[in-house]
């Protein structure tokens, strides 16, 4: 028996869908703007004279890259509730995408500044530039450059992942896409749209950020 597939549902369930993908940039937005800064303050603390801040870093990274996002995003929505911290769950959400960017990001950002020569550190220092604006004028800029892709990519998967943020209920993509097949009994269809749409949400996250990598990176903002 043959089976013809069924989109008639679309038109009723775009207002949902829309507003679900819109919950998803919102999400990944946010979480890529703070990781980024938390990713380079950390990769910096990492390479600190402060031993304990460096394990304290180090120990962070550790924990994150060998967790689940899921056991990480439950711990934060179930565990906290437990001593007195209630979190609305987009906030959870935005958090939870948050710590684990910036564990990844960490690493990323830190081979780019180690794969800054010493003696450009130098250069700078014998100019009369202070540390700190030799870190951001001469390490950080030629750093972010290096390793660009990488993060770009690193903040694409985020976004795939963040999918399963519905399990807590945030009313993203995916969490619509759940509610629109329960009620239409249409798996395949509802699924094949949602995953095109995260096909494109991705492909324009990534240009977005090459997009603003050669404005503001490429292009020469130090």
């Amino acid at each position: 028996m043959g089976s013809s597939l069924d989109f008639g549902w679309l038109g009723e369930a775009f207002a949902a869908i829309a507003r679900g993908a819109g919950i998803t940039i919102l999400m990944i937005l946010v979480s890529a703007l703070l990781g980024i800064i938390l990713s380079v303050l950390g990769a910096a603390a990492r390479r600190s004279r402060q031993a304990p801040l460096r394990y304290a870093v180090t120990a962070y990274v550790e924990l994150i890259r060998n967790t689940p996002f899921i056991v990480q995003m439950f711990f934060i929505f179930f565990g906290l509730p437990t001593v007195g911290i209630l979190l609305n769950p987009l906030v959870v959400a935005i958090l939870a995408v948050t710590i684990n960017l910036t564990a990844y990001g960490i690493e990323i950002v830190g081979a780019g500044l180690d794969a800054v020569s010493r003696g450009q550190k130098e250069a700078g220092l014998a100019l009369g530039l202070r540390p700190r604006q030799v870190f951001v004028k001469i390490v950080l800029s030629q750093a972010l450059k290096v390793i660009f892709p990488a993060l770009s990519s690193q903040i694409v998967i985020m976004m795939l992942e963040s999918a399963a943020v519905s399990q807590i209920a945030v009313k993203e993509l995916t969490y619509e896409a759940d509610l629109i097949q329960a009620r239409t009994f249409l798996p395949f269809e509802t699924y094949l749209v949602v995953a095109l749409i995260y096909l494109v949400l991705s492909i324009a996250l990534r240009r977005l950020l090459q997009f603003g990598g050669r404005r503001y990176l490429f292009g020469g903002l130090a």
